[in-house]
């Protein structure tokens, strides 16, 4: 009997998935119970990735269990699961040790994302020079980063999800980069006047803004820009006008508005990388090798456990960590370059950033107003709020691909409205601390989640703790912004092509066979792209109005490529006649009616129920009237019937 237990124990941790087995014990008895026999399920992706294995090795052609004798219990087959199914699911809870390793890989997984917008937003706000503003940019970054995804996982969807540094914000960023190439210059002189009443004369006063000046002044516009966009984005969620979004924003708007970001973005690439092409090209090639012609093999890891000491497991190491680990040799190159005396310029050197390190704190709390009071500037805000309606519609994509890939029922209405305003209000967040853009949901870490199996809450609160602890060390931030720039621009280069290409998939909901679809969507790209191109040719002189302010704010939203793309495609898409299916919203939403909300949740499979999307909040209040009336709060009245796995289409999926 007690080995019996022990063995009951064992199962639970390695397999993850305690209704597999209790059914398994129900139906074959414990004397007869087929189980795993060293340590873990084997599973496999079907897109072109690579199989997992913690099964040990015994030839070539396959994997077999090892026969072993615990009592009166025999050991001698092996249970067979689905491809797609999890090892541990939403509400799962790993063993601390293998929660802690899961959550580092999914942190690593995004860094490199998150240190290259950070830096975009410094070079934007003409701060690429200043090494203690850079370090306390990317710590207030990583910080929000865990401080939202904590939320989103407690408070908002509550699905596995990773909330990181949105890159839809930075393009008005780089539309005022691009426009007032001049703004950075210390040497502007500006014009202040003040009133002598003893004198009654008024005196002009000439003086010259320091860098901090021009700096600082920067990102206080962004601040405030950032804290009323991300309002607005809460009350879309609060309110639940993300339904009145989805009638009139599809896929042929979405996808020539996402694509010009990818697009635009590609300046920054060009700027990192021309510092040095070899060691860009290089970080670019190692990185594309690594997840694309290598992608289909399994990487042998030795490892050691007390029962089976010394083995090896196999495992897609290469594919998963691809762009981290192009970067650390890109970086380790620029190294040998510099001590070679091979590099000349600053930007591409290693040795530059030394001190950035050693005056780093070892510990910096990001907090509010770190960086000035908050300030407004109408057109940053503008740009802002396009992005804030691209990422409602971006995260939303997000929760349903999560949900499917969790196996758990499709997101309900008010956990998509509590997801989109948790965003909204960590979006408020950021902009009161400083960081200059906004989080979203990340779809690579879904794509993750695909990969490892483990689709549990409890990493990704681990993963949380993970960012803010990074947040919180000084050095380690200071560290990563000492990366060479060209080793940042072959990395771009991998990342904005998968985002280019992630994009460009939506395209498969859309009837490309239509003249109509394929003429909207070529025309809001073309212009999408001309009239930043013309604005930027214009120059200081493209808007004369007499208003310094005014002309600026006009030049800036023409300048912004989203803005002329995605309201002449957004116009296009509502005025010209077209069915919904050849529109492509009736499948790009794929959200159930409510009439057919209840029959898709008996006859779907699902490994977990509605539940899973239940909010925090007393047991007591659950019944109260008044949620009706709340749309980030489940009415009372409309209970779904919770999923439960059929005895027939588990038989079917898992093969003793």
């Amino acid at each position: 009997m007690l080995h019996s237990f022990w063995l009951y124990l064992y199962i639970r941790t390695c397999c993850g998935r305690s209704e597999y087995f209790d059914d398994c014990l129900i139906r074959n008895g414990l004397e007869n119970l087929l189980v795993l026999t060293s340590g873990a399920k084997m599973y496999s992706r079907s897109d072109n990735s690579a199989t997992m294995t913690l099964m040990e090795e015994k030839d070539q052609n396959g994997f077999t269990p090892h026969p072993e004798t615990e009592g009166d219990i025999t050991i001698e087959d092996e249970v067979h699961v689905t491809d797609d199914a999890l090892i541990y699911g939403v509400t799962d809870n790993p063993p601390i040790h293998l929660t802690i390793l899961f959550a580092f890989q999914q942190a690593l997984l995004s860094l490199a994302n998150q240190l290259a917008l950070s830096i975009m937003v410094a070079e934007a706000v003409c701060g690429e020079t200043n090494g203690m503003f850079k370090t306390r940019l990317l710590s207030t970054t990583l910080f929000m980063d865990g401080i939202t995804t904590l939320m989103m996982i407690l408070f908002g969807v509550r699905l596995p999800l990773f909330q990181g540094a949105a890159f839809e914000y930075t393009v008005p960023l780089l539309a005022l980069q691009t426009l007032d190439p001049e703004r950075c210059d210390p040497q502007i002189i500006t014009e202040s006047s003040f009133y002598n009443s003893t004198l009654n004369i008024s005196i002009l006063v000439n003086r010259t803004t320091s860098a901090d000046d021009i700096l600082y002044g920067q990102v206080q516009k962004l601040e405030g820009s950032l804290m009323l966009a991300g309002f607005l984005h809460f009350l879309i969620g609060a309110t639940g006008l993300v339904g009145v979004l989805l009638r009139f924003i599809g896929p042929v708007t979405i996808v020539p508005t996402i694509l010009l970001i990818g697009l635009y973005m590609t300046r920054t690439a060009v700027k990192f990388i021309s510092y040095h092409w070899g060691i860009g090209l290089m970080t670019a090639a190692i990185s594309i090798i690594l997840s694309l012609y290598l992608g289909k093999y399994l990487l042998p890891i030795p490892v050691w456990t007390r029962k089976r000491g010394c083995h090896t497991i196999r495992y897609p190491l290469h594919q998963v960590f691809s762009i981290l680990i192009a970067i650390m040799v890109g970086w380790g190159v620029s190294g040998i370059c510099t001590a070679a005396g091979v590099l000349s310029h600053e930007k591409a050197r290693t040795d530059v950033g030394i001190d950035i390190v050693n005056n780093a704190s070892w510990f910096y709390v990001p907090h509010p107003t770190q960086f000035g009071p908050p300030s407004f500037d109408f057109s940053i805000f503008v740009g802002f709020f396009i992005a804030t309606i691209i990422s409602v519609l971006d995260s939303i994509g997000d929760y349903y691909a999560c949900a499917k890939t969790c196996h758990v029922p499709p997101p309900p209405s008010h956990a998509v409205n509590r997801g989109i305003a948790i965003e909204g209000l960590c979006t408020t967040v950021s902009g009161i601390m400083g960081a200059g853009h906004a989080t979203s949901t990340y779809g690579g870490n879904i794509g993750s989640i695909g990969i490892t199996k483990v689709g549990s809450r409890l990493v990704f609160l681990v993963l949380a703790i993970i960012y803010i602890a990074f947040g919180l060390i000084g050095k380690f931030c200071a560290v990563f912004i000492t990366i060479p720039h060209p080793v940042l621009g072959g990395a771009l280069i991998t990342m904005f092509g998968m985002f280019i290409g992630v994009v460009l998939s939506n395209l498969r909901y859309v009837c490309l066979s239509s003249t109509r679809n394929i003429a909207i969507i070529g025309t809001s790209i073309l212009i999408g792209l001309m009239v930043p191109y013309w604005t930027e040719l214009q120059g200081k002189d493209l808007v004369l109005t007499g208003n310094f302010r005014v002309d600026n704010i006009l030049k800036t939203l023409l300048g912004n490529a989203n803005l002329s793309g995605a309201l002449l495609a957004c116009f296009l898409d509502n005025t010209i006649p077209g069915t919904l299916d050849e529109r492509g919203i009736t499948s790009w939403q794929n959200i159930p009616s409510k009439t057919q909300e209840s029959e898709s949740l008996v006859t779907e499979d699902f490994k977990e129920g509605i539940e899973v999307y239940e909010p925090l909040f007393p047991q007591k209040w659950r019944n109260s009237k008044i949620l009706k009336y709340i749309p980030f709060l489940p009415d009372p009245k409309k209970k779904p019937a919770l999923e439960t796995v059929s005895s027939v289409n588990y038989e079917e999926n898992t093969r003793v």
